[in-house]
């Protein structure tokens, strides 16, 4: 419970299998890094909750109490349904290319681009030539995504 204790309520629940607890309430990685409970990493960080939402598209995903994060990784050429949701999202494209697509636009995006897409919004997402990495940010957090489950939860 010392290494878990600044996480949100709901956390204490997650299985941890990025490292071990030390009795100062650090997590230690790979044998020689020592981080804080509360500090995560992009680059596959064991204690999200992984999810697979279409063929080639896939989430690790970390719930707080009022704001989800999800670091989804896509395939060149992979397609993400088009889709809406309650919740407002924002993403943020990490690495490669992409088409946004929103509100019957098609958008080309590149590394360091990031777009807004309020509740209800219909939108989706396709890959470039080479792998792309997009940070997505949801409030409230999406419920279903707090499951590991293969497929985009219909809304």
């Amino acid at each position: 419970r010392v290494a878990q204790q600044n996480m949100p309520p709901h956390r204490h629940r997650r299985r941890h299998t990025g490292g071990r607890a030390t009795p100062a309430g650090h997590i230690t990685r790979g044998g020689n890094m020592n981080k804080a409970s509360w500090v995560f990493n992009l680059n596959g960080d064991a204690r999200g909750i992984l999810r697979t939402l279409a063929p080639g598209v896939d989430a690790n995903i970390f719930p707080g109490e009022k704001v989800m994060l999800s670091v989804v990784t896509i395939a060149p050429h992979a397609k993400g349904s088009v889709h809406a949701h309650p919740e407002e999202q924002w993403g943020v494209l990490l690495e490669g290319k992409c088409t946004r697509i929103q509100g019957g636009e098609a958008i080309e995006c590149s590394a360091g681009d990031f777009w807004y897409t309020p509740g209800g919004v219909m939108h989706g997402i396709v890959g470039g030539e080479a792998p792309a990495r997009v940070l997505d940010i949801f409030s409230p957090p999406r419920e279903e995504y707090k499951r590991a489950e293969i497929g985009r939860a219909h809304v």
